[in-house]
């Protein structure tokens, strides 16, 4: 049995199935971990859906910001964007029950030594820290107040933790966390704003994993989310977001015995400008 993390897909089916193949992936046998953001900006993100739910306990995903608007829009929270590209989910024959699935996806995975998340922890989280706060968001969008979590996620504040934080600051702080976090100060501060690569930002800031003394430290950590850093292994995590969307690669990273990077290109060399 092997098992390969795979970076933000973001609608890029076509790449996902020539990535696949390249593995030879076999779901007899073969498990594989999604970074998040299955959909949007991408050609195919309904296609992509349906696919990676059919695989079943063969694959794992956790939550991305791009899946988190998806579902507002679903259920009439929020509105499309200009360069939204999932209507063909929100106009499906199943799209009651993709967008069910979706919802029931978690914010964090963990197995073994690996956790496995779309963005960032910021550094005053310990892993057991991280399991816990994902599990808070986790039982309100699985619940009854799934709704009023989506009209409450949407903002950059508060942009420092402490664990006096309650109700929907305290949800909103741990669900940017886990989806949107780049950069952040040595104090944990977060900075939406910042999206470049490591060097372009203000020198107060600095990527959630160089925090000095940062709790998760020492965990094996594997996210996407951060298609400006590309392929990233180092400081005890694997960046793995490598901006397929934007014409860049799609990248699986077998995490059994030795880490192996395989990835493919952009067959269209590029579905939208970053800019």
């Amino acid at each position: 049995m092997a098992i390969y993390a795979i970076g933000d897909v973001q609608g890029c089916f076509a790449e996902l199935r020539h990535l696949l193949n390249r593995i030879r992936f076999d779901p007899t046998q073969d498990r594989l971990w999604f970074t998040g953001d299955l959909v949007n900006r991408g050609p195919q993100s309904l296609e992509t859906l349906r696919f990676i739910r059919s695989l079943g306990d063969a694959a794992v995903t956790v939550l991305g910001n791009h899946d988190l608007h998806l579902l507002a829009v679903a259920y009439g929270v929020s509105r499309t964007k200009r360069k939204d590209t999932f209507a063909d989910v929100l106009t499906a024959p199943d799209r009651d029950s993709l967008v069910d699935w979706l919802r029931h996806r978690p914010l964090l995975y963990r197995e073994g030594t690996f956790y496995l998340i779309h963005a960032g922890l910021p550094p005053q989280w310990s892993t057991e820290d991280a399991e816990r706060h994902a599990k808070e968001v986790e039982s309100c969008l699985q619940g009854d107040d799934f709704i009023e979590l989506f009209r409450h996620m949407y903002g950059d504040q508060p942009d420092l933790w402490t664990e006096s934080l309650k109700g929907w600051d305290r949800l909103r702080f741990i669900t940017n966390s886990f989806t949107r976090l780049r950069y952040c100060d040595r104090y944990g501060r977060t900075d939406f704003e910042e999206k470049g690569a490591p060097g372009t930002q203000p020198p107060h800031l600095m990527p959630w994993f160089k925090v000095p003394g940062r709790k998760s430290a020492g965990a094996e950590i594997v996210f996407g989310h951060w298609s400006t850093l590309g392929f990233y292994v180092g400081d005890g995590v694997y960046g793995i977001d490598t901006g397929c969307l934007w014409g860049g690669e799609l990248t699986a990273l077998r995490l059994d015995g030795e880490k192996r990077r395989f990835c493919v290109s952009c067959r269209e060399g590029g579905y939208m400008s970053p800019f």
